[in-house]
């Protein structure tokens, strides 16, 4: 996605990276953990967030961030992987609809 990075966080006494964040302009989009229970949080609408929770028990929230906007995808369960590349894109979409005009026009001239 353009303008998106990632960036490894580990605990403060970890030698390895535990998640990957990523970010557009500075703004989190997604939080993918890499040890452990394999799952993504994502930032999503929270109408849409109740009905995922709903319909797929791998759905659920995992973090200290708002689970009205928040969830997080068990990458192991019941959700197929292209929905959660849909989720991702979803994530991506909201954070950048949130973006300033300045950031918008910063972002447009990174992509193709």
């Amino acid at each position: 996605m353009p303008g998106a990075v990632s960036k490894p966080m580990s605990a403060p006494r970890a030698s390895t990276p535990g998640i990957l964040i990523y970010k557009v302009m500075g703004k989190m989009f997604a939080i993918l953990s890499i040890r452990g229970i394999e799952n993504v949080i994502l930032k999503c609408d929270p109408n849409l967030a109740h009905v995922l929770r709903q319909q797929y028990t791998g759905v659920g929230h995992r973090s200290h961030l708002d689970r009205h906007y928040w969830i997080s995808v068990n990458l192991d369960a019941d959700v197929p992987t292209d929905e959660i590349e849909r989720l991702a894109e979803h994530s991506y979409g909201l954070v950048c609809s949130g973006l300033n005009r300045k950031q918008k026009a910063e972002l447009a001239a990174l992509s193709p």
